[in-house]
């Protein structure tokens, strides 16, 4: 037999292969080789990783928890509760200890088992299930407030409003993001837009809410087209910050045009909107007074959470349409390979256009549902803190998922506001702690704990708009996240 190893046989395609398969052979530790270091056992790998994190824990939060700042006679006092900045670091350890331990250094991957599960017991409809509940709260919500939580009622109305608002929101960047795959940083454009347009037509020409509702979404979908004409040959993350420099753009614009748009002191005295010609006041001829009810400040509330309601209802009703439609097939084509789009005869300038139209326009909605219910809006409301809250929203529910992005503005939106009156961690980092200070923090903690479980959104699955003979769910990670790649 021939030695594979010598020079004439390694000229040869056979015995070069052979002798790159010996070398690869050689390199994993076998003779005449040295041999390779041993790997860490489960504990020492925890430990380490529980280690790394809690230094990087310590170094990062040595300033806001370790120090603190009073002020006092004659400037600031400086006093030391190590306590707190110990009690985080402990935290931080036995959290990454337990993941890398439990999840990422185990035999089996405990994530994918759960997706498994899932995937086992697929013939059970829990999305549609969880969407029917969650559909059913939402409806009955203003009845079930004032019988569980009296003394809470107005709060929590007003926090549902809020929530369907970024629901809303989400929705109609989810049509950009998810569906057509085109990373949007300037939703926040769009919001203001319909906001401006609305309060800009109310003050000046005197029209009701329901007469420049769909003019501002009008006005929000033109300004959605004039942005994609530019961006049409962007890709990534070029696209990205060309939508962020826009919703910059927009936000100075109305900060400096004093005479148009009121400049930095906004516009104030924003009609609210009527049902059929009748406010929500004590005045005769009011909503009460024409049904002959007492009337209670309540009562607008209710009328503005319903009106949100149907918006945001309106916006899942068209989106999930046009995903069936051949635009809708077209922007998930564009998502996951634009030059195969193209080579199919796709008119992707169209096909993008298109996107950003129709998600501009019902941010355009929300801006003048916005608008109509603080009576006052000026630039400090449309930041770029706004396109970065709804981004997270559509990322964390899961790029293309409607049920998803419910869920996840329910958990930003309502876990900000719970994290304003969780006193209870005030037994555990003692009675000085005030957890308004670090709610941010604490929510962005929140988050990487849950992208570092589901790495894909918290729907980790997807229905296909086009399907052959059977519907069946695919798993998100055969799914492309766009980004106009």
């Amino acid at each position: 037999m021939a030695d594979t190893t010598s020079p004439s046989a390694a000229n040869r395609p056979e015995g070069a292969e052979r002798l790159s398969e010996a070398r690869r052979d050689a390199m994993r530790g076998e003779p005449p080789y040295s041999e390779a270091p041993a790997e860490d056992t489960r504990l020492v790998r925890a430990l380490k990783e529980g280690g790394i994190t809690a230094a990087l824990v310590a170094a990062l939060t040595l300033f806001f928890f370790a120090f603190r700042t009073d002020i006092a006679v004659g400037g600031l006092s400086l006093t030391a509760s190590p306590l707190v900045w110990i009690i985080a670091i402990a935290i931080a350890f036995a959290g990454r200890f337990l993941l890398t331990y439990f999840v990422f250094a185990g035999d089996t991957a405990v994530v994918g088992g759960w997706k498994k599960v899932a995937a086992g017991t697929g013939r059970m409809p829990i999305g549609k299930i969880l969407g029917v509940l969650l559909l059913f709260i939402a409806l009955t919500l203003p009845i079930l407030l004032p019988q569980f939580l009296p003394s809470q009622n107005r709060y929590l109305l007003n926090l549902g409003i809020t929530i369907l608002t970024y629901v809303m929101l989400g929705w109609g960047l989810n049509i950009v993001v998810g569906l057509a795959g085109l990373l949007d940083l300037g939703y926040v454009a769009f919001y203001a837009v319909g906001a401006y347009s609305f309060a800009l037509l109310a003050t000046n020409f005197e029209l009701g809410f329901w007469v420049c509702l769909p003019m501002a979404g009008l006005f929000a979908a033109m300004w959605g087209v004039i942005l994609g004409f530019p961006v049409l040959r962007l890709r990534g993350d070029y696209l990205a910050i060309v939508t962020l420099a826009f919703g910059e753009i927009i936000r100075i614009v109305l900060l400096n045009w004093y005479e148009f748009t009121g400049g930095p002191d906004g516009i104030l005295g924003i009609p609210e909107p009527s049902f059929f010609g009748l406010e929500f006041n004590r005045r005769d001829g009011s909503f009460s007074d024409f049904f002959g009810i007492e009337y209670s400040p309540i009562q607008k509330f209710i009328y503005l959470y319903y009106i949100i309601l149907a918006l945001a209802l309106l916006t899942n009703f068209v989106t999930m349409r046009l995903r069936k439609l051949p635009v809708g097939r077209a922007w998930e084509a564009l998502r996951e390979d634009e030059i195969a789009c193209r080579s199919l005869g796709i008119n992707t300038t169209n096909v993008k256009l298109t996107a950003f139209a129709t998600g501009a326009m019902f941010g355009g909605f929300a801006g003048s549902f916005f608008a109509t219910k603080q009576q006052f809006i000026s630039p400090e409301s449309f930041t770029f803190i706004e396109s970065a809250i709804i981004l997270a929203i559509v990322v964390l529910g899961g790029l293309g998922s409607q049920l998803g992005v419910v869920i996840a503005s329910v958990a930003m939106i309502g876990g900000i506001e719970l994290l304003r009156k969780l006193t209870v961690l005030q037994a555990v980092f003692g009675n000085d702690f005030d957890p308004t200070q670090y709610r941010m923090l604490i929510f962005g903690l929140a988050m990487v704990a849950i992208m570092v479980w589901k790495p894909r959104g918290l729907i980790s699955s997807r229905s296909p708009s086009d399907v052959y003979k059977e519907k069946k769910k695919i798993g998100a990670d055969q799914v492309s996240q766009g980004e106009g790649h």
